[in-house]
């Protein structure tokens, strides 16, 4: 009922919310990444982002040319979707590149703080809708 009272408003920080828990568990595995850099044999984890359903959150993609990507990542031109070469596993087995995973715990704490601004956002909107605002 509370969704439907708030339309798409509420599914949007809904969505918001469930990022930025995931964002904060992903932040706590990226420092335990960091943190076994010189553990023999770790191998580095990440985990997949929590899966919004088109349309779940008021926004709807749609591929408005062929060279634009697709909704699953793939672009008409020759795109190349391998990424970096990998570095290098050192001598004692450990797989842990700190400049990716330094890379990754900088682009997850922006992200985590454009969501977090977003809900902030919506929460001032909302409490002007209600007449709670200025």
């Amino acid at each position: 009922m509370a969704d439907t009272a708030l339309g798409t408003g509420g599914n949007l920080m809904q969505a918001l919310k469930t990022r930025m828990h995931w964002h904060q568990s992903r932040q706590k595995l990226l420092a335990e990444n960091v943190a076994n850099a010189d553990s023999p044999g770790f191998r580095p984890h990440d985990l997949k982002a929590p899966a919004i359903a088109p349309g779940q959150a008021g926004v709807v993609m749609a591929q408005t040319s062929a060279s634009h990507m697709g909704l699953s990542g793939q672009r008409g031109g020759g795109f190349d979707s391998t990424g970096a070469p990998r570095f290098e596993i050192t001598p004692n087995g450990n797989a842990v590149n700190l400049e990716d995973e330094m890379m990754k715990v900088a682009q997850n704490q922006s992200d985590y703080q454009l969501a977090a601004s977003l809900y902030t956002k919506g929460l001032g909107l909302m409490k002007i809708a209600i007449g709670k605002g200025r």
